[in-house]
This record gives structure tokens, sequence and C-alpha cells, in this order.
């Protein structure tokens, strides 16, 4: 199944305002029912598992409300993990009223080195080239002090006909444009560790997690 480059309605701000609040309140549920938040919850148990912490801060980029992490922190909270959130997007108008949200670059992140633990993105890479992917892992890793997390599908032929066969779940018309098209330009896990390799991380570790889930750990120095 080749890889299809799409413009996704929610990217290019189409559509009323009532229809993006539907397409959002879709995007919260699939993450909660098919595996987002479990995904992103993995793998911040993973690095504090590796690196001893208990307490970790991250940047989510392309955050949007930033249900995920937030939803992630409370699951870690009862396991005993602290998390700090920060949320980043292109408009300030996809963030809400959360108190710590910064409008910024993806490719261009407006901090300093190792300001954060992790640097962190859901259902944003397969918006990217191979090019500007490579851009923002790169940034993820200045900004990073322990690794950047990477929460994205897995392109298939069986996750497409999935995703088809569950328009009549979405009640919004921009998902039901966008979920399609979100699995025709996704990567797979092969093309994604290609494409990580030409990144200043130390080593890659990709899983696949419930519902054809991507999960990567892109580390800084190395971490087993």
């Amino acid at each position: 199944m080749k890889r299809t480059p799409t413009v996704e309605l929610l990217d290019s701000d189409a559509g009323t305002a009532v229809e993006v609040a539907a397409s959002l309140g879709d995007l919260r549920r699939i993450n909660q029912w098919f595996g987002g938040t479990q995904t992103t919850r993995q793998m911040i148990e993973r690095v504090a598992r590796a690196s001893g912490r208990n307490s970790l801060s991250l940047l989510e980029v392309a955050a949007g409300s930033g249900h995920v992490p937030h939803s992630a922190r409370g699951a870690l909270a009862r396991r005993g993990i602290h998390l700090e959130v920060t949320l980043l997007d292109r408009a300030a108008s996809h963030l809400g009223n959360r108190d710590r949200s910064v409008v910024g670059d993806a490719l261009a992140l407006p901090f300093r080195d190792a300001t954060f633990d992790l640097v962190g993105c859901g259902l944003f890479a397969h918006h990217l080239s191979p090019k500007q992917l490579v851009q923002f892992v790169n940034e993820g890793l200045r900004v990073c002090r322990q690794a950047v997390l990477i929460n994205d599908l897995i392109r298939h032929p069986l996750h497409l006909a999935l995703v088809h066969a569950g328009s009549p779940l979405y009640r919004s018309r921009i998902t039901r444009h966008d979920a399609p098209a979100s699995v025709r330009q996704a990567y797979t896990p092969g093309e994604m560790r290609e494409m990580l390799g030409q990144t200043a991380a130390m080593r890659i570790e990709i899983g696949r997690y419930y519902l054809f889930r991507m999960g990567v750990i892109a580390w800084k120095d190395g971490t087993p």
C-alpha cells in the first residue's frame, strides 16, 4: 500500500466551528477507545523505568487541546509517576484555555536546549514529509533531555478497511474525510526506522500497539 500524502480538512481549518468541534470530539474518542492514550502512557512509563525517574516533564507538540497527554498524566499518577505537561500548537485557538501552553512552530521549537525531559507528539508525524520528520525529531532531541516520543498510525490495508467500517461512529464529515486520509499517508515501522536513522538519536525503539498504533522512542542518550 503506497503512501499517499493528503491535505486533511482539520489541518486546513476547513468547516464550520460546529464541524470542527465535532471532529475534535471524534479524535478524543478515537484516542480513548483505540489505543492513542494508552500508547503515550506506556511509552512514558518505559522512559520512567529506564531512567529510574518518577517525575518527568513533557512538551507535547501539535497538541491541540492536549487531551491525550493530560489523560495519560492521570493514568500515570495512579502508577506513582508525576508528569508535568506543556502544550505547543501552531494556533492559540487549538489550545483552548490550558495554563501551560505555547504557540510555536514544530520544526523550530521556541525553547532552549534540554528544556524538557521528553518531547512528544500524537497523530502528527504522518502530516510531515520524510525531510520534515527528520527535522522535527532533531529539534525534539535538541529540546529534550531523555527522548522524543512519536505516537502515530501504521499504514496498512486492513487498518484502512477498519477506518472505513467505523465511519458511522464519526460525528463530523471532517473526520469521515480525514480518518482514511491519515491512514493513507501514515508511515510503516520500517519507513519510520529508516527515516529516524538519519537523525541525531542514539537509539530508536519502535513498538506496535493496539489497533495499528505505532509508538516510537528516539533516545537522546542511548538509554536501554
